[in-house]
């Protein structure tokens, strides 16, 4: 008996709940609008609730489709709303992005015309020098009796460097040319701060700074048939002593090799890391390096010492062997990037 009146029970528990489960929000709202009321009310309730406008719902996509039928995207046409996250993990390798032009100069950068300064005066005044020593020279080569001994001696150096060819023959210039001269500043020698000397005359003191070497070294090669265009006499900053230092650059199949007063050994322009280039000289005349843009930032020590860009037409190169307000480096390192 007990066990019927369970199972009764169970089966009415099973209906109640069968029917609040289907249970429409209409019903609820009838039944909600019922409560307290008397029974003859009822029905205006229910009339009030079907009264109120049917629930609509919808999803973007549901929208953007829609629109895309009706602007004639087709019938199917289906857009959804989510994009790709732009932070998704992947293990894909990203597209490299594309590096800045090299340029054709030493160090891969490129040169324009230096305004007119000091530079252009000291170049000048140099050309005068060489196109007397070069009659010396050629009275020289036609006659040796009255040479003078430093023209002797250079146009011996001259015809070493003319007998090898390729790489061996800018090794040649190199070594001979710092083995001929001994370094000695130009205010020990000369009593000023920078003089550029013409090769003659620096053989016969057999005294020079770093920018005397590279006169030297410049027309040895020139003169032993080496072209003038492949070769550039390179003013800068070596960053590593701060100081100031000049070489000379030869391009030799498409690549620069740096021709240096303290090294034996030629060295490729990419392996000057510490070395800061401003001017290139040649007989285009004095031209002023400058990187493409945002190649690199400008180092501290660079990015401390530059001054306002308008003191740039009156900056002179010195030779002197530190970095100040006046030294004639700082006015351009903005150029290099």
């Amino acid at each position: 008996m007990k066990s019927l009146k369970f199972a009764s029970s169970a089966v009415m528990a099973a209906a109640a709940l069968t029917i609040g489960l289907c249970a429409t929000p209409a019903a609820f709202a009838a039944d909600e609008l019922s409560l307290g009321k008397p029974a003859g009310e009822l029905a205006p309730a229910a009339d009030a609730a079907s009264n109120r406008p049917p629930a609509t719902f919808f999803t973007i996509a549901d929208v953007l489709a829609k629109l895309d039928r009706q602007r004639g995207r087709g019938p199917n046409a289906i857009r959804t709303a989510s994009l790709t996250p732009p932070n998704t993990a992947t293990d894909a390798v990203p597209a490299a992005k594309p590096l800045p032009p090299v340029g054709a100069e030493p160090f891969g950068l490129f040169t324009f015309r230096a305004p007119e300064n000091g530079l252009w005066r000291k170049w000048r005044g140099l050309e005068s020098d060489l196109a007397r020593e070069q009659s010396v020279l050629e009275q020289c080569g036609e006659s040796a009796a009255g040479c003078p001994s430093q023209a002797a001696q250079f146009l011996r150096l001259i015809g070493a460097v003319k007998s090898k060819s390729g790489r061996d023959r800018l090794d040649e210039a190199n070594r001979a040319v710092n083995q001929a001269i001994r370094y000695v500043s130009d205010f020990a020698q000369h009593g000023e701060a920078d003089r550029w000397t013409a090769p003659l005359a620096t053989f016969a003191t057999g005294k020079g700074d770093c920018e005397d070497y590279a006169i030297a070294k410049y027309i040895a090669l020139s003169e032993a048939g080496f072209p003038r265009e492949d070769l550039r006499l390179v003013l800068g900053r070596d960053r590593a002593i701060r100081q100031d230092h000049a070489v000379l650059a030869a391009r030799l199949d498409g690549h620069w090799l740096i021709l240096d007063s303290r090294r034996s050994e030629l060295i490729d322009d990419g392996e000057l890391g510490n070395f800061t280039p401003m001017f290139a000289i040649n007989d285009r005349g004095v031209q002023l390096f400058a990187a493409p843009y945002a190649k690199r930032l400008p180092l501290g020590d660079e990015l401390d010492a530059a001054p306002a860009a308008a003191n740039a037409a009156e900056t002179e190169w010195t030779g002197v062997q530190s970095l100040d307000a006046a030294s004639p480096l700082t006015g351009f390192l903005p150029v290099l990037m």
